[in-house]
């Protein structure tokens, strides 16, 4: 009985056992479960910290990728106006200004993408501020170089380099990124916080689950970390990816531009050199050369029959006077294609624009009605006359374009006493010269930037956007200002004001179509070298009227020759541009034992007269001359002193 009872209580047992095995089983089960759900749950929320820490990884590398880039295109920006200030390319000013354009975009671009983080937004807007200080210096320094003082520019070039707008971009810059960086960290540090807590509740549950779930649990834990390093690599690639592909849209962007440029000021070149003084020039020299061949055909039938010789000198005097029309045009244009040399001089503004009033008939054709008003009371103002006049020129060009080829131009030189901070100058006296149109009139957001290099609204091909500026620098170096008024539909005023002058100018020397003139002292034996023979002959026949013995030769290389068979020669009178030998380049050549020679050049180009080095400081003869200005260049390229008066000749 003990033992039946001792064998029930022994099954009853084991089945207590079975029973709390199957709880426990099942209770393992149900914590299996629970186990396996817990590391489910906790992938998943470690995988969503791991994407949200990816997406805000990849968004610090957009800003400080973008940051680099932006400092990389201020560089490459202030590095082309270095070369366009070195060389006064202006496909490089051009460069430059794109360039500039490029980093305005990227900051906005920098802008947005910090909008979410509220300490960027301050820096970014300082760093906007810098950017635009930036940008006027850098405009002066190209201001200047559009205007030729290259010197100047490259002073002002240098000293920005110091700026405290650069220190400024570049500190806002590296905080900028350092501010990115930090929150990167501290972004990867929060991101594996996450990991490691998600990491150790794995180890936990896996503590109470079975070797499956331990297993699934490293496997996981390698898979979060493989997946992290994958997200982090891809992220920069991206960004990388990204970067290089902006350097390459703005390397081709940058080249289709300055590609346009070019073939522009190709076609601006051509159409303004064709288009602008080929008609007028063409009528007003048939027109002198009309009176020329008209007065000399009269002339030569009075020779021929039995005309007065005091008609016959009339005739004669008035073909002289087209000819002097004709030089004096010729001389004219030649001022305004030569580079010269600033040579400020004091003028009269109504002597000013009535010597410019054939000029803008002539440019601005029959369509436009030219009125030139003097309101100036006499005030003289101080300019080189080359540069005020291209650039009322050019404001005159630029109103008959607002006016499409018709209507009214009127320029009015005036006085104006300014007081301080009136205008953009010191306060003081100043003369005006205001140039208006009837044209279609500007929008006041065009008309903001009318003086900025490169801005034009004409078509492709039509301007080069540069007129302006350089009106604007020219101004500026003459310490005046310049003002606008103008509205839609209303025309446009251009007023110059100019620093009146108020020193007294001297007296013009007193010239006459009947000069006196003054013989050489003696006759000399001359060589003249010129491979025109027309002109070869009239020169001799020159020389010989003035009582000198012409050597004629025509070819410069046969000079050396013919000085050793004359040792006679006393001077040497000479062509420039011959097409075996330059007039220099003979001289140059000759032996020095006829170093004693003196040279008298002769040229027909305004620019060669002005190139010292060229000549040698010998002295240079315009073509078309004299027989008087033939005679004082003799003696002054011989020393000689002349004294002897010959009336009856006209001079140069």
């Amino acid at each position: 009985m003990s033992v039946v009872s001792a064998i029930d209580g022994g099954n009853t047992r084991e089945r207590a056992i079975s029973k709390l095995r199957t709880i426990a089983l099942a209770l393992m089960g149900v914590l299996g479960v629970a186990v396996l759900f817990a590391l489910i749950v906790t992938l998943g929320e470690a995988n969503r910290q791991r994407d949200r820490a990816i997406q805000l990884q990849s968004h610090s590398y957009d800003i400080m990728v973008l940051a680099r880039t932006l400092d990389g295109t201020i560089a490459e920006s202030e590095a082309s106006l270095g070369r366009f200030v070195i060389s006064g390319d202006k496909q490089l000013g051009q460069l430059y200004y794109d360039k500039w354009q490029l980093a305005g975009k990227q900051i906005d671009r920098l802008a947005d993408l910090a909008s979410q983080n509220d300490s960027q937004i301050p820096r970014l807007a300082q760093l906007r501020l810098a950017y635009q200080q930036r940008g006027k210096e850098l405009s002066l320094i190209a201001l200047s170089t559009n205007y030729g003082k290259n010197d100047q520019a490259l002073s002002l070039y240098y000293r920005a380099r110091e700026a405290p707008s650069l220190t400024a971009i570049d500190r806002i810059l590296e905080e900028v990124i350092r501010s990115e960086r930090n929150l990167l960290d501290q972004r990867t540090r929060e991101t594996r916080a996450a990991i490691e807590r998600a990491t150790r509740l794995a180890r936990i549950f896996s503590a109470f689950g079975i070797l499956i779930l331990v297993g699934a649990i490293a496997l996981g834990a390698l898979t979060v970390r493989a997946l992290t390093e994958r997200g982090v690599a891809r992220a920069e690639a991206a960004a990388e990816r990204e970067r290089a592909d902006q350097f390459a849209a703005a390397v081709a962007v940058a080249t289709a531009e300055l590609r346009q440029q070019e073939t522009r000021l190709r076609q601006v070149q051509k159409m303004e050199a064709v288009g602008q003084l080929t008609g007028g020039i063409a009528h007003d020299f048939n027109n002198m050369l009309a009176v020329v061949m008209g007065g000399l055909e009269l002339a030569q039938r009075g020779l021929a029959g039995t005309t007065a010789r005091k008609e016959i000198g009339r005739h004669v005097d008035s073909a002289m006077e087209g000819a002097k029309r004709a030089a004096a045009l010729t001389g004219r244009l030649l001022s305004f294609t030569r580079e010269a040399a600033i040579n400020p001089e004091a003028m009269r503004a109504a002597d000013l624009l009535r010597g410019m009033s054939d000029l803008l008939d002539r440019t601005l054709g029959d369509a436009i009605t030219v009125v030139i008003r003097d309101e100036s009371a006499g005030w003289r103002l101080r300019a080189d006359r080359v540069q005020i006049e291209n650039s009322i020129l050019n404001l005159a060009v630029n109103a008959r374009d607002a006016m499409d080829g018709r209507g009214t131009l009127t320029v009015t030189a005036g006085t104006a006493t300014l007081a301080e901070n009136e205008r953009e100058c010191a306060a003081g006296d100043y003369l005006t010269i205001a140039v208006t149109d009837t044209g279609c009139g500007m929008a006041p957001e065009v008309a903001e930037r009318v003086f900025e290099p490169f801005f034009t609204t004409k078509p492709v091909g039509k301007g080069t956007g540069l007129g302006l500026s350089q009106i604007f620098a020219f101004v500026r170096q003459q310490s005046g200002a310049i003002a606008v008024d103008t509205a839609p539909g209303a025309g446009t005023t251009i007023t110059l004001y100019l620093p009146r002058e108020h020193e007294e100018a001297p007296a013009p020397p007193a010239t006459s179509d009947e000069e006196a003139f003054h013989a050489s002292p003696a006759a000399l034996d001359v060589l003249v070298v010129e491979d025109d023979p027309r002109v070869l002959a009239a020169t001799s026949g020159a020389l010989r009227e003035l009582g000198h013995r012409p050597i004629p030769c025509n070819d410069p290389l046969a000079a050396p020759a013919m000085l050793a068979a004359h040792d006679a020669i006393r001077l040497i009178l000479s062509d420039v541009l011959m097409p075996t030998q330059t007039g220099p380049e003979m001289i140059a050549a000759l032996d020095r034992r006829y170093a004693h020679i003196p040279v008298l050049f002769v040229t027909g180009f305004a620019g060669e007269a002005s190139e010292g080095d060229a000549f040698a400081g010998h002295h240079v003869l315009r073509k078309p001359f004299t027989l008087n200005a033939l005679d004082r260049a003799i003696a002054a390229a011989t020393g000689a002193d002349r004294a002897a008066a010959r009336p009856g000749i006209a001079a140069e």
